[in-house]
This record gives C-alpha cells, sequence and structure tokens, in this order.
C-alpha cells in the first residue's frame, strides 16, 4: 500500500479518521527555509469541518503539532514530522454500519483488499487524511512563494451553477471571502442556497475546481512519463472524491481544429511568450512560462440521509439512511486539497531541474 508521494519532495502521511492522530513526515524540503507555521495552521483552517454552515458540523481544531525538522523558525534538511490530533471524532455513529456496506463508499472494496476494515469514519480511506497533503502543501507553497510561484484554486462549479468566465476575468481574491470559495458573489450565494437545500433534503452534489499556478519558470517537467500534466493529472486523482481532470483547453479541444487551437509564439517584453494559452502553460510535458491552469471535478458526497438499498456482509438486502455528520458538497474544503497537491507537484518538479543546492 502506498501512503507516500513525491520524488524528491515527499510526504508520507499515517493515521484514520476516527484515530488519535492524522500525521505526516516530509522530507526533501531545502534547508535554511524560514517558515511561517502560522501559514501552515491558516492553511489547515481553511480545510477543516465546522467553518461554515454548509460543510460538516464535525468540530475538530486541527491544531497542528510539528514534532521535527525545524530549528529557530528555519527547516534544518531533515524529516518535517507533524501530527494533528482527533478530537471529535463520534465512533459510536458508525457502530451499527460494521456489518453492511455503504453505497459508493470504500467498505466493500476496502474489505476484499484486505479482509478487515475499519467501519469508522471510513478509517484511511476517508478525506480526513487530507490533513497531512494539506501541510506538506503548505510547506512547499512557502518553498515556492520565495521564488515567485503562486497557487490560487476556487470553486468554479457546484451542481448546475457554474462560472463563466475564464479565470483570467475573475476577481481570485473575493475567492476566501464566501464560505464556497466562488469569486462572483452572486453565484456564491446561489450556491449556498443550493447548499442549505440539500442539507434539508438529506441529498449531495458534486462540483469542480479550478485552480492557476503563475510564477512558473519555462522548462519543469521530466519527459516522458513524469510530464508535467501527468505529475498534476496523478495527485489530484489521488484526491478522496476526484472524478476528472482536465488542463488547457481540456475536453473542449476534442471539438476543435488545430488552426483555431494552436498557441501562436510571440515577443512581449523581449521574451518568448504565446498569444494564447489553449496549452495551459505546457507543451510536451514541460512548463513554457505560461500560467498553468487546470480542474478537477467532484463526485457528489456518498453518505446521504435518504433511504439507499445496499448488502449487508452477509449478503442480505437492506435499506440505509445515513446519520452522522457530513459535508453536502466537498467542492469548497477541497479547494486548499488541491492547492496542496499542485504545489507539491511544482516544488517536486522544481527540485527536479536544479542541482541539489538550493
Amino acid at each position: 500500500m502506498s501512503n507516500g508521494f513525491g520524488n524528491i519532495y515527499r510526504l508520507t502521511s499515517f493515521g484514520e479518521s476516527h484515530g488519535a492522530a492524522v500525521g505526516g513526515i516530509v522530507e526533501g524540503c531545502p534547508a535554511g527555509i524560514v517558515l511561517s507555521v502560522e501559514e501552515i495552521q491558516h492553511e489547515l483552517d481553511r480545510r477543516r469541518p465546522g467553518q461554515s454552515d454548509v460543510t460538516t458540523p464535525r468540530a475538530e481544531e486541527d491544531r497542528l503539532e510539528i514534532l521535527s525538522g525545524l530549528f529557530e523558525g528555519r527547516t534544518t534538511g531533515m524529516p518535517i514530522a507533524f501530527l494533528v490530533r482527533n478530537r471529535d471524532a463520534r465512533s459510536e455513529d458508525y457502530f451499527p454500519l460494521r456489518d453492511l456496506y455503504r453505497p459508493s463508499h470504500a467498505d466493500y472494496a476496502w474489505e476484499c483488499k484486505y479482509g478487515i476494515r475499519d467501519p469508522r469514519g471510513g478509517g484511511r480511506s476517508s478525506a480526513r487524511e487530507h490533513i497531512a497533503r494539506v501541510v506538506a502543501g503548505a510547506i512547499a507553497r512557502q518553498v515556492l512563494s520565495a521564488q515567485g510561484i503562486a497557487i490560487r484554486a476556487y470553486t468554479s462549479r457546484i451542481g448546475d451553477l457554474s462560472l463563466t468566465l475564464p479565470y483570467s476575468g475573475l476577481p481570485l481574491d473575493l475567492a476566501e471571502t464566501n464560505p464556497v470559495r466562488c469569486p462572483d458573489a452572486d453565484l456564491a450565494q446561489r450556491m449556498e442556497s443550493l447548499l442549505r437545500d440539500l442539507q434539508e433534503e438529506g441529498d449531495t452534489v458534486g462540483g469542480t475546481v479550478t485552480c492557476v499556478i503563475t510564477g512558473l519558470p519555462a522548462g519543469l517537467g521530466e519527459p516522458v512519463f513524469d510530464r508535467f500534466q501527468a505529475r498534476l493529472a496523478y495527485a489530484m486523482m489521488g484526491i478522496n472524491a476526484a472524478k476528472g481532470f482536465e488542463y488547457g483547453s481540456g475536453f473542449a479541444s476534442a471539438a476543435m481544429r488545430g488552426s483555431a487551437h494552436n498557441d501562436p509564439f510571440i515577443l512581449r517584453d523581449g521574451q518568448v511568450r504565446t498569444a494564447t494559452n489553449r496549452s495551459g502553460g505546457i507543451q510536451g510535458g514541460v512548463t513554457n512560462g505560461e500560467d498553468v491552469y487546470f480542474s478537477v471535478a467532484f463526485k457528489p458526497v456518498s453518505s446521504i440521509r435518504l433511504p439507499q438499498h445496499t448488502l449487508t456482509r452477509s449478503g442480505e438486502d437492506t435499506l440505509l439512511a445515513l446519520q452522522g455528520r457530513h459535508d453536502p458538497c466537498v467542492v469548497p474544503r477541497a479547494v486548499p486539497v488541491v492547492e496542496a497537491m499542485a504545489a507539491m507537484v511544482t516544488l517536486d518538479l522544481l527540485l527536479a531541474a536544479r542541482t541539489n543546492r538550493w
């Protein structure tokens, strides 16, 4: 079982949804980096449950504890070990579920693979494991920020409510001013209303997160199997509930002609650039100096209060209406996770492009 991500900059995570803690070990972070623990905590706060009335009410503070790898506020080059303790797990909510399979959850598949499963909140298959990714990504973002590289994600779709403008035409700073993290205030209100209605109905909905990476140098990516977009796709599809990935013009390019899709090269401020960016900042698997942008589609949350047919472990048909505390949509809390995974991919490939000396 793979619990690690990355080559040079690498995270190994541990922990379960209702265990004592979730945490990880980050290796490969350059030494001497001034690291703000407050900024890392801020990213955890963006992901944590209970942050608004349209997320799960599980009341976790998600306080970060860094155990090693820092001295006087700087990275030492040694492994950075950290953990976040689980404080508000209610395992008793899951005891009635231990002998049946929840529709569209990992219960049956994981039991087939391991012969045992932890029914408490899904155990290791729970999205609570994303805490470790957010911490590792927050560390990577601080390293990248010093190099002029920024990563910004936002909610671009919830259900049938979708942004119509590209990222370049949106006030992305507005994304953090509302609970759904949408940079269009009017659309955000409609999204919030939809999620509140779904909470009342006991149902859920899917959506899309769009992410933009700016300030990238040309030349990042390792052909042929570690293309920049391939590493991004691998990272994003490892996020719980992710169902699709596209970058640049994405699936819309399937209906285009080459004459309309190609990005002409031009000189801008004495540098080779492209007049358009349908390539999404990546050509031949390598960054070309333009913004990298991509989207990740997420399915509806599988835990719903509406009655569903399922099977018990003994093969008997039963009716299940899940209770407990669940999000009506994962997208708002997935935004910082998408940013974190993008940061880890970017730093890993940036380190691969450089010598061992930072």
